[in-house]
């Protein structure tokens, strides 16, 4: 069966209770790593998931508390007692492709592999195929560069993931009917912050994309002072889950 592990679910701003960003997605044949905020690399092991282990990592955008370990990821990869040896596909939305160029340019053969094979992509509208999974993306109302997922196991089940957005009509299509929904909720309702969800409006995408279960993350610390689950149950009658770091939840 497919799992999702939460990795980090709260921002980053720094907390005792919540890590940065990271997930981890595990099907049949393949070992995904969304985002990779600061401590992903640490957090991993607690889940006994090692920087070998990933065969894909994809990213939503670029703002650091979602791809601060990326280069500790590589660097890990290259220098370690283990080094990597499998390839390693990284994927992200528009600009990723530059972005990484710029972290070549800045750290140059500290992240530059030698024992295994990297590609850098930047996904496109009409998605990829990857093993035994099906992806696909849309642009998300936060950054230029921000971009939300859709993955699709050859069994049938479907998971989607929003990254950092605002409410926008692309999220809602890209987790029409899914099994699972991932969906950020950074501020509860009465304190919304533009680019970002809050619990009510969460409580929307997943009543309009008729999604079957949604897990809350992206939690910043002062989520923690109300009870943001009733508030997205107002809007959204369906299973709705809080994100813990390290949880485990099946798709």
């Amino acid at each position: 069966m497919e799992e999702v592990i939460v990795i980090g679910s709260g921002t980053g701003i720094p907390s005792l209770k919540r890590g940065a960003p990271g997930l981890i997605v595990i099907s049949d044949s393949t070992r995904l790593l969304i985002d990779s905020g600061s401590g992903t690399l640490g957090r991993m092991l607690e889940v006994g998931v090692t920087y070998r282990d990933p065969d894909l990592l994809l990213y939503t955008h670029i703002h650091p508390d979602h791809v601060s370990d990326l280069v500790s990821i590589i660097f890990a990869s290259k220098y370690a007692e283990q080094p990597r040896e499998k390839e390693l596909l990284c994927i992200g939305g528009p600009g990723f492709k530059s972005y990484f160029k710029k972290l070549k340019n800045l750290y140059g053969s500290w992240i530059v592999p030698e024992s295994y094979p990297l590609t850098v992509k930047e996904i496109s509208r009409k998605g990829l195929v990857y093993r035994d999974l099906r992806i696909l993306s849309r642009p998300m109302a936060h950054i230029f560069e921000s971009v939300g997922y859709r993955i699709e196991f050859k069994d049938g089940k479907s998971m989607a993931i929003s990254g950092d957005t605002d409410y926008c009509q692309n999220i809602i299509e890209l987790a029409f009917e899914v099994d699972l929904l991932i969906l950020e909720c950074s501020f509860p309702d009465g304190k919304k912050v533009e680019g970002h969800l809050t619990p009510s409006l969460a409580g929307r995408i997943a009543l309009e994309s008729n999604c079957k279960k949604l897990l809350l993350t992206h939690l910043y610390p002062v989520c923690d002072q109300f009870d943001v689950v009733n508030q997205c149950r107002q809007v959204y009658q369906g299973e709705i889950i809080l994100g813990e770091d390290l949880m485990r939840i099946g798709i």
